[in-house]
């Protein structure tokens, strides 16, 4: 499914939309094999009100950026490496100027009709190896976004189609990673 025309970047519907797909070509551009990777998504103009440093930076400032996305990511530390995911995500708390986060992942998927083949009884060592010698697998790196007011969206590149016009994008593709950065507002 394509979201944009031919020679030309992918269009957004809306502002999460754009944030979305500007990491999805970020991360394109640093190539495949690369570790997961999080953003702090911020207001671009109370970025630009609050920190006009950081803002010119990130080419935001008003001279410069006034075509700029009403979301800004901002990448943060590299994740700890050989920790899971839901348990580095799990310690995460953002302060209030954070309104959004994101994270691009890569990760092998199967055709829906490879579930029924699926050996019982494996740990997780042994699917992963199941999955990554099966021949209809198809490697996938997933932008994933949410909002604190619960609003989502991922984009979703196959390898084998490694093109902006190839980019399908839908806020429910990834629902289980889309919980897990949703839970990162939740305030216990």
């Amino acid at each position: 499914m394509s979201n944009a025309t031919p020679g030309s970047a992918p269009m957004a519907a809306n502002p999460l939309t754009r944030a979305v797909l500007e990491i999805d070509e970020y991360a394109s551009g640093l190539g495949w094999d690369q570790p997961a990777r999080l953003f702090a998504l911020v207001d671009t103009a109370r970025l630009r009100a609050q920190e006009p440093d950081l803002a010119t930076q990130l080419g935001l400032d008003e001279q410069g950026g006034e075509a700029a996305a009403p979301l800004t990511p901002i990448e943060q530390d590299e994740l700890p490496p050989r920790t899971p995911l839901d348990e580095f995500l799990a310690t995460i708390a953002w302060p209030d100027a954070v309104i959004g986060c994101a994270m691009t992942v890569e990760r092998l998927m199967l055709p829906p009709s490879a579930e029924n083949a699926v050996p019982e009884d494996m740990d997780e060592a042994q699917l992963a190896s199941w999955v990554a010698e099966h021949p209809g697998r198809q490697e996938v790196r997933m932008t994933v976004a949410v909002l604190r007011d619960g609003k989502r969206e991922s984009a979703v590149r196959l390898r084998e189609k490694d093109s902006p016009t190839e980019v399908l994008t839908g806020a429910g593709l990834v629902p289980g990673l889309a919980d897990a950065l949703s839970a990162t507002f939740a305030t216990d």
